[in-house]
């Protein structure tokens, strides 16, 4: 899985070297940035199911043509799967925090994600604002200290720019 860690060693093991200074200074940040990225994750897992219904109810607020004739949430069963996706989104998110790194989202949660959202003719928009949502809604004296605020964000703000 692909972490700060990995890549700074595997990058450094492509060109045939140790790992620089500046690549350990990189993992010290990652793992000094921990206990922030845990509690993110805490907090995440703990409210799981609050922030995907909020996320989805959001989504069909903002898009309320989805649930239109055609569209990806004409009927229930259509509209459980949208919300069956962004659960799977925020698993990853959990799982990104607790590796600090973005490889649970790169590999099971971003690539093809566009080509299948075309194929299948959902809109990514749609779970762009879910997402953004959900970073916006995000009040730090009431959910998470400051610095998890900012890890939790940083991750949403990662699969927002890799929808867009």
């Amino acid at each position: 899985m692909k972490s700060v860690i990995t890549t700074v060693i595997s990058a450094a093991d492509a060109a045939g070297r140790f790992p620089s200074s500046s690549d350990l200074q990189s993992v010290q940040g990652n793992i000094q940035r921990a206990s922030a990225r845990l509690e993110a994750a805490e907090k995440l897992a703990n409210n799981h199911e609050a922030v995907v219904k909020e996320a989805g109810d959001a989504c069909f607020a903002k898009y309320s043509y989805l649930k239109n004739a055609g569209e990806a949430g004409e009927n229930q069963d259509k509209i459980n799967k949208c919300y069956r996706d962004l659960d799977h989104y925020m698993r990853l998110i959990n799982y990104s925090l607790i590796v600090g790194g973005t490889g649970p989202l790169d590999e099971w949660g971003i690539a093809g994600a566009r080509e299948v959202y075309r194929a299948l003719n959902l809109p990514s928009s749609a779970y762009i604002a879910a997402f953004a949502f959900s970073r916006d809604r995000l009040c730090v004296s009431r959910d998470m200290s400051s610095q998890a605020a900012v890890e939790y964000s940083g991750a949403l703000d990662y699969i927002i720019n890799s929808l867009s």
